[in-house]
């Protein structure tokens, strides 16, 4: 068995395993948590519409808070954004999903692939460096920032390596590429990347929490 037969046989299903097992394990672990009953008189009957405030209402700092996270903001939107972009409308990516959902859709050139991917990553970098050179960031950062940081960056650094077929063997850069993709994988339920699930549910939570406190979402 080739490296590359590895990557797209065993490894590939041993990773999508952890990674449905351990999504599913989170999910059950939070969802089943036990709320002490809140007590205080509703003060909004509208706590859904604090919910839906919530969700949007720190989508950017405010204002006196802008000159010093605004740059922090925008690089975060780069990178997720750019993630989802390359993920989703990247033709060998929408291939291997279409496999799975047994229909396919339209796909970007694959320049603008690669232009967003560089892009992506220029923006990793800098969010790093970020992180190294800010005393308050450099000071609550832990493995798990830095953990997270390697295995989103790796796969855009081996993908970019591969496509400009910098690697001396074809086959062998294309299997560390998808093994790159797996690692992310196998760390996704288990490190900040599962924020991708919580943002959304802490949001909406707070924020008609809030509301019917008579607090500001």
């Amino acid at each position: 068995m080739t490296l590359l037969d590895f990557a797209r046989g065993p490894a590939m299903q041993i990773a999508i395993i952890i990674f449905v097992v351990g999504i599913v394990w989170r999910l059950v672990g939070v969802w089943g948590l036990r709320q002490k009953k809140d007590l205080s008189e509703a003060r909004s009957k509208g706590a859904w519409v604090g919910g839906l405030k919530g969700l949007f209402a720190h989508a950017w700092p405010y204002k006196p808070f802008v000159p010093s996270v605004g740059t922090q903001y925008i690089v975060g939107y780069v990178i997720h954004l750019g993630l989802f972009i390359v993920l989703f409308f990247g033709t060998p990516h929408m291939l291997f999903f279409a496999d799975i959902v047994g229909f396919t859709w339209w796909t970007l050139p694959g320049g603008v692939i690669t232009f967003v991917a560089v892009i992506t990553t220029v923006a990793l970098f800098i969010a790093l460096a970020k992180r190294l050179t800010n005393p308050v960031q450099r000071l609550i950062s832990n493995f798990d920032d830095y953990a997270t940081w390697f295995v989103t960056t790796l796969p855009f650094v081996t993908g970019l390596a591969t496509n400009a077929n910098l690697w001396p063997d074809y086959e062998t850069g294309l299997a560390i590429h998808l093994l790159s993709v797996w690692l992310l994988l196998i760390y996704f339920p288990f490190g900040k990347l599962m924020h991708s699930f919580w943002f959304v549910v802490s949001r909406y939570t707070t924020g008609s929490r809030f509301a019917r406190r008579g607090g500001m979402a």
